[in-house]
């Protein structure tokens, strides 16, 4: 079983106003589109995405899809038309599920995700909702002209959750406009479940929500940070391996797997950022199978961790301690390579590099230390 999520984002947000559709506005530094990304590849019942982005916007396609988990489709001249372009793409691809979701609504949560992904282990259709509280009324001419029972009514949110094939044969007999994806599938006779919705996932419409927006996220922001400390000692050899590069040099580094401290010293930041202790606890240096292993499978296991545990890295800063070798000339691809490797940004990561001043074992050219610091945000 294969769970995709479809994020609608070819829309133009004009209500919203301002110079660039609503998604490709900055919320707390990031774009909206980006945080309604990171929501579902934080989640782990989600398999892959598929992000529907307007013709205008393809250009930007290559940025999203260097995520493995992560591909994109153009979308059409409407919502039902842009979501029935998403659902093609994933033909023939063993999708079993998919969560359809407005891209508008960065505020999503794993749980909200895990309600809807689990509610389909019993129905072919579900979506979260909200009982309407407030009295209804009726305007004319900027005043009440009458009133409407709200028993039976629920404001809809997304994501929403169906069996693929059923949905993706719904949208293929549906024509004309349709509200929501909900409506496509009660055209076609499928039945939807109702699953508690959740207040915080706002629908970004309005300028207004963006300070909304902001306020609810300030609120349920859980930041952690972590250390990582290493050392490694010098002994005979021809190169040293530092964040994944083989670096040049009249001696090698000892240890257990390829030795590599920056990277070594990064992964123990992020399990010490999640309580998760160190390397030796994850891959014992007393297991054979991890003698000489690359480290890139230490901190990839890291990272996953973190995404499971619902985070996502904002930042890494690294630094080397050694008198040799130089560590300036080859930083950039350090970063470079360690963004890669973590899903980051290159301006998230830092690399750089100290001596102790000739002082103690670092100083007397026996070894290079390292220490790291990571913080983590709940995604």
């Amino acid at each position: 079983m294969t769970t995709a999520a479809v994020i609608v984002a070819a829309g133009r947000g004009t209500r919203v106003g301002g110079p660039v559709p609503k998604q490709w506005r900055m919320l707390r530094g990031r774009a909206v589109v980006a945080w309604t990304l990171a929501a579902f590849r934080a989640s782990p019942h989600i398999d892959h995405i598929v992000l529907v982005l307007n013709e205008s916007d393809m250009d930007m396609a290559h940025g999203y899809t260097a995520h493995p988990d992560v591909s994109v489709a153009q979308g059409g001249a409407s919502r039902a038309a842009s979501v029935l372009a998403g659902l093609i793409s994933l033909q023939d691809q063993g999708v079993t599920r998919v969560l359809i979701h407005d891209v508008a609504r960065p505020l999503v949560s794993l749980d909200l995700i895990a309600r809807i992904h689990d509610a389909l282990d019993h129905h072919v259709g579900a979506a979260p909702a909200l009982p309407v509280s407030d009295a209804l009324w009726l305007g004319d001419g900027g005043t009440v002209a009458g009133t409407r029972d709200r028993t039976h009514l629920y404001r809809a949110q997304t994501p929403q959750g169906f069996h693929f094939d059923a949905i993706l044969a719904a949208h293929r007999a549906h024509t004309g406009l349709a509200a929501d994806d909900v409506e496509v599938a009660r055209a076609a006779g499928l039945n939807v479940r109702i699953v508690d919705g959740d207040e915080a996932n706002l629908k970004i419409t309005t300028a207004g929500d963006f300070a909304r927006a902001e306020h609810l996220m300030e609120r349920h922001l859980d930041i952690r940070t972590g250390n990582g400390f290493d050392v490694h000692a010098f002994c005979a050899g021809d190169h040293v391996v530092l964040c994944g590069l083989k670096i040049p040099h009249d001696k090698g580094l000892l240890g257990h797997s390829d030795a590599d401290v920056g990277m070594h010293t990064v992964t123990d930041a992020i399990y010490g950022a999640l309580a998760e202790g160190d390397i030796g606890r994850h891959f014992p240096p007393s297991d054979p199978q991890w003698k000489g292993a690359a480290s890139e499978i230490f901190l990839r296991h890291a990272v996953g961790l973190a995404k499971d545990r619902g985070y996502r890295i904002s930042n890494v800063d690294l630094t080397l301690i050694c008198e040799a070798p130089k560590i300036g000339p080859h930083a950039d691809d350090m970063i470079a390579h360690m963004a890669a490797l973590m899903g980051l940004s290159a301006d998230r990561v830092s690399v750089k590099a100290t001596t102790s001043e000739r002082l103690g074992f670092t100083g007397r050219g026996e070894g290079i230390a390292a220490m790291a610091t990571v913080t983590l945000v709940s995604a």
